[in-house]
């Protein structure tokens, strides 16, 4: 399955957030948000990127721009990876139905059974401004590819 490519609104989809409430694609409306797709929680390769993105939060906020972490775990591990990563990224759940937004997305990676590595960046009007789905769920998209997303909005 494709990433889900510009241009295109967002689908229906719930997210859980730490406290339990649902995200929907009407809570995307209204300023940028940045989807960060990762496999899984306390991987490496997720501690690192997670970290390095949390550096970008004031500049995101210069562009009314917020941030959501995504995966497949379950919101308790989340809120505990993010508490020892000492990040305020806030975490979103795609648990149960295990991956039916990410999927809805094109970021999930059946073949493991969990979120791919991939970036989707969503303009105030609910449509995909920009998309990244990485090469592997190993590679590490930089704060580049963030910033390229951005300014796909404001093209």
């Amino acid at each position: 399955m494709a990433i889900i490519a510009a241009g295109t609104p967002v689908p229906e989809i719930t997210l859980k957030r730490e406290d339990g409430s649902d995200l929907t694609q009407d809570d995307l409306r209204g300023r940028t948000t940045v989807l960060v797709f990762y496999p899984f929680a306390f991987s490496p390769v997720c501690t690192d990127q997670l970290q390095v993105y949390e550096e970008l939060l004031p500049e995101l906020a210069e562009q009314n721009a917020v941030m959501y972490g995504v995966s497949t775990d379950a919101s308790w591990s989340q809120t505990a990876f993010k508490e020892k990563l000492g990040i305020t990224i806030e975490q979103l759940s795609d648990f149960e139905p295990k991956g039916a937004a990410s999927k809805a997305l094109g970021a999930y990676f059946e073949p493991a059974g969990m979120t791919n590595r991939a970036l989707i960046v969503v303009g105030p009007d609910g449509t995909v401004a920009w998309s990244h789905l990485a090469a592997s769920p190993g590679d590490l998209p930089g704060v580049d590819k963030v910033r390229e997303g951005l300014a796909a909005v404001a093209a």
